[in-house]
């Protein structure tokens, strides 16, 4: 339970370095589509997009754990994540999973535009188509964000669930725990009383032996 934590821990970092990567790739975007940036700096701009949006596949790459890729469905392949289910008990349906279909590269977060613009920027000096093309990436952005945080609240409700489960399970081990004692631990009170009971009698009987040994005795005296 612990380690499946540790794993949705791992998938929301990466998601959250994702999101600000298209926080800057906005940033960038807007700076693109106003008239004060020239076209140097706008074929600038879409170099360094491109940059950001080869990160962001490296994230979705490169995120795994004990092997297994968590952002999309392997390094080598860029489609969806299949859901990764976790045992949280001893049967068969104690099982916890999530949702399947993550695919946080350019690919599945509908990028692929922006990274294609950028790169066409290079081939045009055109300023003014340069900047209408930046600004209608604009809400592809928006929408990118808007997938990447529902993700993210999987992971994140995921993690919820594990958590909660996790304390159910410890509070079932301490009550288990607890019923064990009842049945083998020494009730010492109760142990203790009978201890010093019996050794009172075992005392008494000591010194009922002594005495009748010391008449015997005298009698043995008497008759000499």
């Amino acid at each position: 339970g612990n380690s499946a934590v540790t794993l949705t821990q791992i998938a929301d970092k990466a998601m959250a370095e994702q999101s600000n990567i298209l926080d800057v790739v906005k940033q960038k975007l807007i700076q693109a589509s106003t008239a004060t940036t020239s076209a140097a700096g706008i074929e600038a701009i879409g170099k360094d997009i491109t940059k950001l949006m080869d990160q962001l596949d490296n994230i979705a790459k490169q995120t795994t754990y004990n092997g297994t890729t968590l952002l999309q469905a392997s390094a080598g392949s860029t489609d969806s994540a299949a859901a990764l289910t976790f045992q949280m008990g001893t049967l068969t349906g104690d099982t916890i999973a999530t949702t399947a279909g993550t695919m946080a590269n350019v690919s599945g977060l509908s990028m692929v535009s922006a990274d294609t613009a950028a790169a066409a920027w290079a081939g045009t000096s055109n300023a003014t188509d340069m900047q209408g093309s930046a600004r209608s990436l604009l809400a592809g952005v928006d929408a990118a964000l808007t997938t990447l945080n529902g993700w993210r609240a999987d992971f994140g409700s995921t993690q919820n669930q594990l958590e909660s489960s996790i304390r159910n399970l410890m509070t079932q081990v301490t009550n288990t725990k607890a019923a064990e004692s009842v049945i083998r631990d020494v009730d010492y009170a109760q142990e203790s009383a009978n201890f010093n009971k019996q050794n009172i009698i075992s005392q008494a009987g000591t010194y009922a032996i002594s005495q009748a040994n010391a008449a015997s005795q005298n009698v043995m005296r008497l008759l000499q």
